[in-house]
């Protein structure tokens, strides 16, 4: 495959190449919560149920949506909307102009190494599955990226 994301713009890509350009760390799949009074969100270690949290890859990717009636398609128009998005997502870095992460696997060549730097949810997060609607705010993070 040749470096698209050097040379295109996220409308400029087509579907395969923009699913490619996900760098896997499975982050947009955490569940987030929302203060109804002042719009802040809040991020939690707790990943969506379709979540396979030791390989951070969806477990009904195509049928997701007919899953979790909030699960949010990521694609060109709204990638600037989603503050909510880590700074080191590559949707975002390639939108603001910047390159990818040595870490992707467009660039390293493996798939792996996002888990390995670090980059991904791998080993660091509970499916909601297995934490009551109750529990949840106990699972507030602070988010460094």
């Amino acid at each position: 495959m040749d470096k698209f994301w050097q040379t295109k713009s996220l409308k400029e890509m087509d579907s395969k190449e923009w699913e490619a350009l996900c760098d896997g760390c499975a982050k947009c799949c955490l569940v987030k919560l929302e203060d109804h009074d002042s719009g802040e969100i809040f991020h939690t270690n707790v990943t969506c149920e379709l979540l396979d949290i030791e390989t951070c890859k969806c477990s009904n990717y195509e049928g997701r949506h007919s899953v979790v009636n909030d699960c949010i398609n990521l694609d060109q128009d709204n990638i600037h909307t989603l503050g909510w998005l880590p700074k080191s997502c590559s949707y975002r870095l390639i939108a603001d102009g910047k390159g990818l992460p040595d870490w992707h696997y467009l660039v390293s060549g493996s798939s792996q190494t996002v888990h390995s730097y670090g980059a991904s949810l791998q080993g660091w997060v509970v499916s909601e599955l297995d934490v009551s609607d109750d529990d949840i705010e106990d699972h507030i993070i602070r988010w460094v990226d």
